[in-house]
């Protein structure tokens, strides 16, 4: 999303199979004055993303030839951060998390109030664009380049999937303190409640197997009670 382009009408993808259901959003997405732009499959709709330069995408989980989930962690390996809101039938928090770890930024149960989908909208428009973000963060011999979304310990590239890599730059940022798992949760999946689960736990076990298990020295650390840190340990 170019926030210098937003002015209270956005280019938004809307990827939806049923015809019922997308003329509801289509039209109170248009009536908002939006600019609508429509494909009926997970193929046609990924095609259309990636060439489109939206700034939301809306994305049904359940789509034809290739599903919302797969469609959404294509566009995340290929690097395009278009803002994407998940509507779906699938209501169980694991659904949720799962939208979420796919690279989804919000997640909406059908059915919905439109007024609703439109204040999710307006809301991702106004996230803020970090003005202390540094293109790259390093940690001992550990370096994380925002721009070209690349990780490397040693000068060895680290295959991290958009989630790792989110969650490695939330502990790079504050590289020496304690994260605690809320501030994970709410930074890098942006819930504003704990959905009880080992989300967090079972993220930080897979990027300490690409951070630090081939190498002597271990950066990410648990703090026992508190939550955990990324640090150079000489």
């Amino acid at each position: 999303m170019d926030p210098n382009r937003y002015n209270g009408c956005m280019r938004i993808l809307l990827i939806e199979d049923d015809v019922e259901t997308a003329d509801f959003i289509a039209s109170g997405l248009k009536t908002a004055g939006h600019e609508v732009e429509q494909a009926m499959t997970g193929a046609d709709g990924l095609a259309k993303a990636i060439v489109g330069n939206h700034d939301v995408a809306i994305v049904d989980r359940m789509l034809p030839k290739l599903d919302g989930l797969s469609l959404v962690k294509m566009l995340r390996s290929a690097d395009i951060q278009t803002r994407v809101i998940f509507v779906t039938t699938l209501a169980g928090i694991d659904d949720r998390v799962d939208g979420l770890n796919a690279g989804g930024d919000d997640y909406m149960v059908k059915p919905f109030a439109i007024a609703e989908l439109l204040a999710r909208v307006a809301a991702l428009a106004r996230r803020p664009v970090s003005s202390d973000a540094k293109p790259i963060l390093r940690v001992a011999d550990l370096e994380l380049n925002l721009l070209k979304r690349k990780a490397t310990r040693g000068g060895k590239a680290l295959e991290l999937q958009p989630m790792e890599f989110k969650l490695l730059e939330a502990l790079m940022r504050q590289a020496g303190r304690v994260v605690t798992r809320t501030m994970l949760l709410e930074q890098v999946w942006e819930f504003q409640f704990d959905p009880k689960t080992t989300l967090v736990e079972t993220h930080i076990s897979r990027l300490r197997g690409k951070v630090d298990r081939d190498f002597p020295v271990a950066l990410i650390e648990t703090v026992h009670g508190s939550g955990y840190c990324i640090r150079d340990p000489r």
